[in-house]
């Protein structure tokens, strides 16, 4: 049985804009395994999600 979440690495997606940390807009993301999700504009490559097996959506960004 799978995780209700796992933590990936965003491998690709367009740079982000430091003014977008409060708005509600999303982009498309590549993850490190290939799927494509949809992210908050202020999240960058490298940066790590907490995505939902089951939807596949994006839940939160993951600091270390």
């Amino acid at each position: 049985e799978l995780p209700a979440a796992v933590v990936l690495t965003i491998s690709h997606t367009e740079p982000g804009l430091q003014g977008d940390r409060s708005s509600a807009g999303t982009k498309p993301a590549t993850l490190e395994t290939g799927a494509e999700i949809q992210v908050p504009l202020f999240l960058n490559e490298g940066d790590k999600v907490k995505v939902d097996t089951r939807s596949g959506d994006y839940i939160s960004r993951v600091t270390d």
